[in-house]
């Protein structure tokens, strides 16, 4: 046995000061970014079924749960709009509308916290009596016509008062459309957080019962992008960062760390993964048969979308992963 030689790599990890002295990705608050459902209505708090812990709120219930995504030491939040179905239109456009829901959410959000990183999800989904990303005709989704409301609705929130918008549907030329938009009505310094690499996935299942935004017809393959496809996301993020994205989004995470990796080593702009509904849901089942222990299974999770190569994880854990790391550090 002498005479055996080998690395002694376990020396790095003999006691838990050491392991913290070496390690190579660290995960912490500031790196969290927490999605809030707003619903028409007053005095409204629906937990979400598919979705434990996770609300639509109204708008008079927001200030409390603002209250404690501050306490938290979360610094920013996407904010996304519910609205009732009869409210809806072919158009969607309570998107757009100068008091919509995600406007009038903004404003509130800047007035109690004008601190908080408010970024403004821009699409017509959950807005549109179809439920599909853009315009329609019989049952084809129509991409040139749908970008002025796209460049609309990024304006419309860009006047309420958000810091960044993140458009979300997929649609060929959005950027650019969002991009003029933004310049013409003078807001040149308002960056673009976009949906960049974004996949038709059956993990987004939970969000359409938070949202109420599943198409009425069809799916959304024609214009998110296959599972199956690696080379498609280089494509799609060259296209973006060309046409003025200032950040890149790959949604979902968990199944696709693969492509966040290899989009951050494409590209020199700031990638943010998106935790998605179904596998915030997925976990939350599980923890609650006690057939896993929640916070570390959630804090191995988000570190290792990090590792991947995400500067930024928007999560429903955000609130929980937030009050682990603070105790932790405590």
């Amino acid at each position: 046995m002498k005479d055996l030689q080998f690395n002694r790599h376990r020396r790095l990890r003999s006691s838990a000061g050491i392991r913290a002295m070496v390690r190579e990705t660290v995960l912490q608050k500031e790196d969290l970014i927490y999605p809030i459902f707003i619903i028409d209505g007053e005095n409204i708090k629906n937990e979400i079924s598919s979705m434990p812990g996770i609300y639509q709120l109204s708008m008079d219930n927001l200030r409390a749960e603002m209250d404690e995504v501050v306490e938290l030491g979360i610094k920013s939040v996407i904010l996304f709009g519910v609205p009732f179905e009869h409210d809806k239109d072919e158009q969607g456009s309570g998107a757009f509308h100068h008091n919509g829901l995600v406007q009038q959410a903004t404003r509130l959000v800047k007035e109690l916290y004008p601190e908080m990183i408010v970024i403004a999800d821009a699409c017509l989904c959950e807005y549109t009596s179809h439920g599909h990303c853009g315009l329609v005709e019989g049952d084809k989704i129509l991409n040139d016509a749908s970008l002025d409301l796209l460049a609309k609705t990024a304006v419309s929130q860009a006047e309420a008062g958000a810091d960044i918008i993140a458009p979300s549907n997929m649609m060929d030329g959005f950027v650019t459309a969002i991009r003029a938009g933004l310049d013409e009505a003078g807001f040149e310094d308002i960056p673009i957080m976009s949906y960049a690499v974004k996949y038709a996935s059956a993990f987004y299942g939970p969000f359409r019962d938070a949202a109420n935004g599943a198409p009425q017809f069809g799916d959304r393959k024609t214009y998110q992008m296959d599972p199956a496809n690696r080379m498609e996301a280089f494509r799609e993020a060259e296209s973006d960062i060309a046409e003025g994205a200032d950040f890149l989004i790959v949604k979902p995470a968990l199944s696709y760390m693969d492509i966040i990796r290899d989009v951050k080593n494409t590209v020199k702009l700031p990638i943010v993964a998106y935790n998605v509904s179904g596998e915030y849901s997925m976990v939350k089942a599980a923890a609650n048969n006690g057939w896993i222990d929640e916070k570390v299974i959630v804090l191995e999770m988000l570190t290792g979308f990090k590792r991947a190569g995400a500067d930024l994880i928007i999560t429903y854990f955000a609130k929980e992963a937030a009050a682990w790391l603070r105790d932790e550090k405590n």
